[in-house]
């Protein structure tokens, strides 16, 4: 078994509990009360080409790191977050191996209103109506965990609903799977789920196979400002940064430099990649 199976066996006891504290009908009659969703895509897209955004991370723990915060008041956290100019925020709902929780997403969703990923392992609808119940404007979807009707079927559920699913892969494969359903928002995590090993060049190496419309997100592996300079100038039009923000004691800084370093990356790719077109010609 590998660890993201042994991650979803925990996931799919925990949603079995509270499906049974809260049916679905009950979600669906919570989610007919709230506020539409935010619009992620945008948000996630940016001002400018140049630019380079940050989804940044209320995270307690990680399976590969232990405990990483208390984060005693994550609606606090996640006001500095959005100050500092983050696009969204994340919210680990993952009680086991991250120590989250739905009351995380709860509070974080009252302090702020910039767009909101529950991150979590989807794997049943239950939970995509879930967020949206909750106040999520997006949810994860790991195509390493799910099959191609189950990809398609949660991605037009999502869709639906109002909100934007980040497509997570990690292979050349995967890209192309997550191309096929029409992912808008495609995530590389350069963390491999199955074994929990960590290579930040992962990025670089996939992404020439990452379409070309779809906004692009790099994950894992940031410890610095100089990690999301890195992403930036292989093409990242997105960071999503946790452990190096939960550990800053001035998180709000950091998400200002962490985009500045990005902006001036993605920059040079850009021109780079301006100057190989016209070579090209």
């Amino acid at each position: 078994m590998t660890v993201l199976d042994d991650i979803i066996a925990g996931v799919r006891e925990d949603l079995d509990a509270r499906r049974r504290e809260v049916p679905l009908e009950e979600l669906r009659e919570k989610v007919a009360a709230v506020s539409p969703a935010r619009d992620a895509l945008s948000a996630l897209r940016g001002p400018a080409s140049s630019t380079v955004e940050i989804i940044a991370e209320v995270k307690r723990a990680s399976p590969s790191k232990g405990d990483l915060s208390d984060i005693p008041e994550p609606a606090v956290l996640a006001h500095e977050y959005e100050a500092g100019g983050a696009a969204a925020i994340s919210v680990l709902t993952e009680a086991r191996r991250f120590k989250g929780s739905l009351e995380d997403l709860d509070a974080v969703r009252a302090a702020v209103s910039i767009p909101l990923l529950r991150k979590d392992f989807t794997v049943d609808p239950y939970m995509i109506w879930e967020a949206r119940a909750h106040g999520a404007d997006l949810v994860l979807l790991i195509v390493a965990a799910l099959s191609d009707e189950q990809l398609r079927e949660y991605l037009e559920l999502t869709h639906r609903l109002g909100m934007n699913a980040i497509v997570e892969t990690h292979t050349p494969e995967e890209i192309e799977r997550a191309a096929a359903v029409g992912a808008r928002i495609i995530g590389v995590n350069v963390r491999n789920l199955k074994t929990l090993e960590t290579d930040s060049t992962h990025f670089a190496s996939l992404a020439a196979h990452l379409p070309e419309d779809a906004v692009v997100i790099a994950e894992s592996g940031v410890e610095g400002p100089e990690d999301v300079a890195r992403y930036a100038g292989a093409g990242a039009q997105v960071v999503l940064v946790g452990e190096a923000l939960v550990r800053d004691q001035d998180p709000r800084e950091s998400v200002g430099d962490f985009k500045n370093r990005g902006r001036k990356a993605r920059t040079s790719y850009l021109e780079s990649a301006q100057n190989e077109g016209e070579h090209a010609e």
